[in-house]
């Protein structure tokens, strides 16, 4: 297949964790597979991982929260393959924890642009480019902070968290006449190096967390990359505005 008819997929924050699963498994499913990153050492490593599966993938460096580096990068994204197909904007995190009333303005700004911001930015310089491809879609990330707030110090992760939530409904909305299907997934607990502190200091409460799942184990990396794979797909024509939650029936108070 040429670059213009091989549907082209961009996975942000996809060096690691469940973000290179994704990446790996749209790459089987057909993709050219852009992966992004800001640690362009571990963006190399990656890339060849993939290419040693034998999937067509490219590495570009760039940090999602910065307006002109995200806007330029999709744009070159776009004009190289002439259209991009489908964009995850799996890139985000915690971004450290504080309370409101130490809170200071850099930390909020930095964890609503890491989330949030992140998901306009790209999602904006996407859309011509979307218009191009073939089932084109969207996929952001949410997560159970986004309605129970998060824990003691999550509380404007939460906050980011909820407002993806809503601008996947409201893009949905806006997209909708061009044929761009836009969701969220909801990862719960899954097993990734986003819990790796927790997991060597305090492997008690690690292994707790599972007793609030009502399948009784952590989610694998892989198990959301398997959703995003449908979402993605023309399987899924019909689904536009839905958050799909992927934490094996965790906090159903169990």
């Amino acid at each position: 297949m040429s670059n213009t008819t091989k549907k082209v997929a961009i996975v942000t924050g996809a060096t690691g964790g469940i973000g290179f699963e994704v990446a790996k498994r749209l790459g089987k499913d057909g993709y050219t597979v852009v992966l992004n990153g800001i640690d362009d050492e571990a963006g190399e490593k990656r890339l060849a991982e993939l290419k040693e599966d034998g999937i067509d993938a490219e590495y570009v460096g760039f940090d999602v929260t910065k307006e002109d580096q995200v806007t330029s990068n999709i744009q070159k994204i776009g004009k190289k393959y002439g259209r991009i197909d489908a964009l995850i904007n799996n890139a985000g995190g915690l971004g450290g924890r504080s309370r409101f009333e130490d809170m200071t303005t850099e930390f909020y700004r930095n964890v609503m642009a890491l989330n949030l911001d992140s998901v306009f930015f790209a999602s904006r310089a996407a859309i011509p480019y979307l218009k191009k491809g073939a089932h084109p879609t969207i996929i952001n990330y949410t997560s159970n902070a986004g309605w129970n707030a998060g824990g003691p110090g999550a509380g404007i992760y939460g906050t980011s968290k909820a407002g993806v939530h809503t601008i996947t409904r409201a893009m949905a909305k806006d997209l909708a006449e061009y044929g761009i299907r836009v969701n969220a997934v909801s990862p719960g607990t899954i097993d990734t190096p986003f819990h790796a502190q927790i997991k060597s200091t305090k492997p008690e409460v690690f292994a707790s967390w599972k007793n609030n799942i009502m399948l009784g184990r952590l989610g694998q990396p892989e198990e959301v990359a398997s959703v995003v794979s449908f979402l993605v797909s023309k399987d899924a024509s019909f689904i536009t505005a839905e958050t799909v939650q992927i934490g094996g029936g965790q906090g159903l108070g169990i």
